[in-house]
């Protein structure tokens, strides 16, 4: 083996993941028309907004739930189909709660780009 310049090995994969985030940039909305760069810089200010919201009611409910339990340990004592009340609690209920958080999410962010 013979000493030379060093030559990183990358899958063609790591190239293109690597050219793409140069040519991208970071935070960069649009090039081109000003005011379109505005409008969409404020659409997206106003998606976010939403977006904070929904993580918000998410985590309410997650860690509510747990709070819930703790403060009230009598409830871990109600079973249904022999399962404790908590552990279906914890593990049924924030399923259907994250597919209505997302759909309610979801209309309000076309919603907005509706305006």
């Amino acid at each position: 083996m013979t000493p030379g310049k060093r030559v990183a090995v990358t899958s063609p994969q790591t190239r293109l993941a690597r050219s793409r985030r140069r040519a991208r940039g970071h935070g960069e909305l649009l090039r081109g028309d000003p005011l379109e760069a505005e409008h969409a810089a404020g659409l997206y200010r106003a998606q976010r907004r939403r977006a904070v919201l929904a993580l918000v009611l998410l985590f309410t409910l997650l860690f509510g739930l747990t709070a819930v339990f703790a403060v009230f340990p009598a409830l871990d004592e109600i079973r249904l189909l022999g399962i404790p009340l908590s552990w279906l609690a914890l593990g049924v209920l924030p399923y259907p709660a994250m597919v209505l958080l997302s759909g309610w999410h979801l209309r309000r962010a076309e919603h907005v780009e509706e305006q």
